[in-house]
């Protein structure tokens, strides 16, 4: 019997139709997978589900009655987003239990007993973590974890709504939430679990509903369907997802050298990147990559080491003096460094190109609006105008609008972090497309992923690091997984297996 139930769901807003007669039946004690490329309308209905957001028409029933006649059965149901939304500078056990029980002496907060009973949510969920933490100094896997424990705070919960929990973890991490998610299941709670990831989806589901262009397409049970048909019922048409997306060129000279390079998280880092290669990085989380490129881009301060772009020495410590030289850096968080999120598609695009469009008496409009257009179209962004908000737009498009908008001015290096996160896969094969084609025209291309399988079909080599050092320097071509995995948690050696380009320490 369903727990959680719509019918005939619809959602109008000016000009769109976001979701339109959706049935959906949620059961105690299973595993959930809601599927859908990127704008289908997932969003949508979870705010609805959430009571953040009234349908249109149609009705929900939780347990059996309505939650607009009944406010407190929305309590019964928990959402945890995709983006991180914990208030990093206070403690782990405040993020858990705000707002605060203040049941101490005077109506003041008891921190003595709420640090005792988070300790035993971070000992249910294993989170490498102490009550008294700042969430700013623990790592990125613990932090996801913590979500779903506030979320657990409620002791109403029976329907735990996750929204893309793994996008930048590794397999082992993944396996910890995934033991969380299944100790959810035991205790007769329901689980609705959003992801891209089809390995995930056939490795935590049970029952599926698929949404397309806002409307259900297809329900039933995952062991009934297999990965290319849930594809095809996502988008709509086969999906060429190809071998791989390296680049069809000769490699060529060095880009950029990085020599014995230190600072925040790495140690003594030295890399080559040549034109027309995809040069990846891959390790887990805290290995210290983002932190890595984020130096040499500027954003952090180098202890020692040098870069040198195109033969000359590269000034660091100054993001200014980067973006002038032709240096780019995507970060993976889109929404906190990406976008601004209340400013329109145009507005986030012209922003970034005065230059390219200013004119005697300040900025011309009708050539920002040539080039904007000229984005749109040569990225494939999908919109309904470039006043649109830029929030509003899918995952997807927001990163093709950023790719767009950094090729606008003529970058030599481009460093995308995670740039496939929360991304469907017929938008991630657009993207990888956009990567080799940039990298065939020249521009140095350093890719920094958690997925091995993207890191194998886009890069041409892969560096692997562990605790701040590099461990590897591979040929993606002719390495197998294991020896990549082996030098990712130091346990291998990094020269097996290496042909024909000889596998080189960076000590």
């Amino acid at each position: 019997m369903a727990y959680l139930e719509t019918r005939g769901l619809t959602r109008e807003f000016p000009g769109v139709k976001a979701l339109s007669g959706v049935d959906l039946s949620i059961e105690l004690g299973r595993c959930h997978i809601l599927a859908g490329e990127n704008g289908a309308g997932k969003s949508t209905l979870v705010k609805i589900l959430t009571g953040s957001d009234r349908a249109t028409a149609g009705s929900v029933a939780i347990d059996g009655k309505d939650p607009l006649e009944h406010g407190e059965l929305f309590r019964k149901i928990a959402y945890v987003p995709q983006e991180l939304s914990l208030f990093p500078d206070i403690s782990v056990a405040e993020n858990l239990f705000m707002p605060f029980d203040r049941t101490g002496h005077g109506g003041l907060v008891n921190k003595r007993r709420m640090r005792a009973e988070a300790q035993t949510y971070l000992d249910r969920f294993g989170i490498e973590a102490r009550p008294g933490d700042l969430v700013r100094h623990i790592s990125v896997p613990d932090q996801q974890l913590l979500q779903i424990a506030r979320a657990s705070t409620n002791a109403q919960m029976k329907v735990l709504i996750l929204d893309e929990p793994t996008s930048a973890l590794t397999a082992r991490e993944v396996e910890r939430v995934f033991k969380v998610i299944r100790g959810f299941l035991d205790r007769d709670h329901a689980i609705v679990f959003i992801s891209h990831k089809m390995e995930e989806v056939f490795a935590i589901g049970d029952d599926y509903t698929v949404l397309r262009n806002g409307e259900k397409v297809e329900a039933g049970r995952i062991a009934d369907i297999d990965e290319p048909r849930l594809i095809r019922a996502m988008s709509g048409r086969e999906i060429a997802m190809d071998d791989h997306f390296r680049p069809d060129c000769p490699i060529g000279e060095p880009i950029m050298d990085v020599s014995h390079l230190s600072g925040q998280m790495f140690e003594d880092v030295s890399f080559t990147l040549r034109r027309g290669e995809i040069l990846g990085f891959a390790g887990l989380v805290g290995a210290g990559r983002s932190e890595l490129m984020q130096t040499v881009f500027g954003f952090r301060k180098a202890r020692s080491g040098s870069v040198r772009v195109e033969g000359r020495a590269w000034r660091l410590g100054d993001t200014a003096a980067s973006v002038a030289g032709g240096m780019l850096y995507l970060s993976e968080e889109r929404k906190h460094h990406g976008i601004f999120p209340l400013l329109s598609l145009r507005d986030n695009i012209g922003i970034s190109v005065l230059s390219l469009t200013s004119g005697p008496v300040g900025i011309d409009f009708a050539k920002e609006r040539g080039l904007v257009e000229r984005i749109i179209d040569d990225y494939g962004i999908r919109t309904a105008g470039m006043g649109k908000r830029i929030s509003q737009l899918s995952g997807g498009n927001q990163q093709k609008a950023i790719i767009g908008r950094a090729m606008a001015t003529t970058p030599r290096i481009l460093i995308f972090d995670e740039p496939t996160k929360g991304i469907d896969i017929r938008t991630k094969a657009e993207i990888y497309r956009i990567m080799k084609t940039l990298a065939e025209e020249g521009v140095g291309i350093i890719l920094i992923s958690s997925e091995m399988n993207e890191l194998r079909r886009c890069a041409s080599r892969i560096v692997t690091m562990h605790s701040g050092r590099v461990t590897g320097d591979f040929d993606a071509a002719t390495t197998d997984t294991e020896t990549l995995v082996g030098a990712i948690f130091a346990t291998g050696s990094a020269t097996h297996g290496q042909t024909p380009l000889e596998a080189r320490h960076v000590n």
